[in-house]
């Protein structure tokens, strides 16, 4: 168990660090101003909403998730 649960956090370090790497780069500024992401921006008052967003990240990690889990 122990050797497994490294092996997982090693691999969940990269993606962060491959991802953080994206981020930093610009290589992810879409995410966030999808079609259906709510963005209300008036004098003194702004509201970001991201629910296309957040619906696709929690599919990608659904996904990512079975695949581990598969793997076990």
């Amino acid at each position: 168990m122990g050797r497994h649960a490294g092996l997982l956090l090693v691999g969940a370090g990269f993606a962060l660090i491959v991802l953080g790497l994206l981020a930093w780069s610009g290589a992810l500024s879409w995410l966030g101003r999808l079609p259906g992401d709510i963005r209300v921006e008036r004098p003194g008052f702004r509201l970001f909403v991201p629910i296309t967003t957040m619906v696709l990240i929690s599919l990608l990690l659904t996904a990512v998730l079975a695949v581990v889990r598969r793997i076990r």
